[in-house]
């Protein structure tokens, strides 16, 4: 969902500023429908964000009603037979959480404070009160980073059981029709997963990703630190008869930054010891990784018709994708011409 105090540049205006602590206006309506039925937890965890107390336990307490809004999962095997190290059991069945909603609630606050601080050094003052000013952010983390502990760059997973199934319907019904998909941030990993839900024989026509929130390693058929392993979408591009084309910015700190400290805190051990971006950075922050005879292209030359009829090519948008405030950056800054350029000229290549 989004919060009320990011704006979407040239579409979504910001909220109107408020001076008073807690959730931006519009936001516990907002969550409201992003968690049905959970009107008392949300109201005490906007009571709990407003009055900002300093003691642990209301902090252990907003952990708590957070964790509450995100089911358990069944612990799954990948199909290389490796459990995925970023769950953990919460009791003795199957159901496990995340380990950022069960370590020390002011450690995780302040980590997020820490991170999204702007660049230079911390402020001073006592850790809990930089923890609180992490305390909306970790609820803004609270659902992706559910999805990103499910999401280690070489973990095997079914394919779409969505939106593939439902294209190759249509390829049934009508077998000329030219399917070209785009996506924006997860839409963009929705689009990348579907198809591999189609059937043998079938593909779409062109794969546009803008700003994509998912690994940068999905797409590569050996991880580098990993060689035994691929990108979990490796064999999706033999898929797309014409361009993956995968646009991205360096101004994206939602990918650039929450996107590895979601990864760290959902408990990788190796995560753990720092955002280590190379290992769990996001696409739409700096592009397709170890992806073979992948073009690198700047914005300008892609509209300039260096763009490939076939095949992978990351294409840095930065130029025009840049506006945008923190926690977020320029994630949502996607209302450019150039950008719907791309994604006719990717679907060009086939025709």
């Amino acid at each position: 969902m989004r919060f009320t105090d990011e704006d979407v540049p040239d579409w979504l205006p910001l909220a109107p500023a408020s001076d008073r602590p807690g959730l931006p206006p519009g936001t516990r309506e907002a969550l409201a429908l992003a968690f049905p039925g959970r009107d008392a937890i949300l109201g005490r965890l906007a009571e709990l964000a407003e009055r900002q107390p300093a003691d642990r336990a209301r902090l252990e307490e907003f952990t708590g009603l957070v964790r509450t809004l995100v089911s358990p999962r069944p612990r799954e095997a990948d199909r290389n037979g490796a459990e995925d190290g970023a769950w953990i059991r919460d009791t003795d069945s199957e159901p496990i959480v995340p380990v950022m909603f069960t370590q020390s609630a002011v450690e995780v606050c302040d980590a997020f404070a820490t991170a999204l601080e702007s660049p230079g050094p911390a402020r001073p003052g006592p850790v809990r009160r930089r923890a609180q000013a992490g305390v909306a952010r970790r609820a803004r983390v609270a659902a992706p980073g559910h999805v990103l502990g499910d999401e280690a760059p070489g973990r095997r997973r079914r394919p779409s059981a969505g939106l593939g199934p439902a294209m190759g319907e249509l390829a049934a019904r009508a077998p000329e029709l030219r399917v070209h998909l785009a996506g924006h941030s997860f839409g963009a990993r929705l689009v990348s997963f579907a198809p591999g839900g189609l059937p043998d024989g079938v593909r779409v026509q062109s794969l546009t990703l803008l700003q994509g929130a998912f690994s940068h390693y999905a797409f590569t058929p050996r991880l580098p630190f990993a060689p035994g392993r691929s990108g979990v979408l490796r064999d999706a591009p033999e898929r797309v008869a014409g361009t993956v084309a995968c646009c991205w910015s360096r101004h994206d700190t939602a990918l650039g930054t929450l996107y590895p400290l979601a990864s760290r805190l959902s408990g990788d051990s190796e995560s753990l010891l720092g955002l280590d971006e190379s290992r769990w950075g996001a696409m739409g922050h700096d592009g397709m990784r170890a992806v073979p005879d992948c073009a690198a292209l700047s914005l300008a030359d892609a509209l300039a018709g260096a763009l490939p009829a076939s095949g992978c090519a990351n294409i840095d948008a930065g130029e025009v994708v840049r506006r945008g405030g923190p926690p977020s950056g320029a994630h949502s800054d996607i209302c450019h011409a150039e950008l719907a350029r791309v994604v006719l000229m990717a679907g060009r290549g086939m025709r």
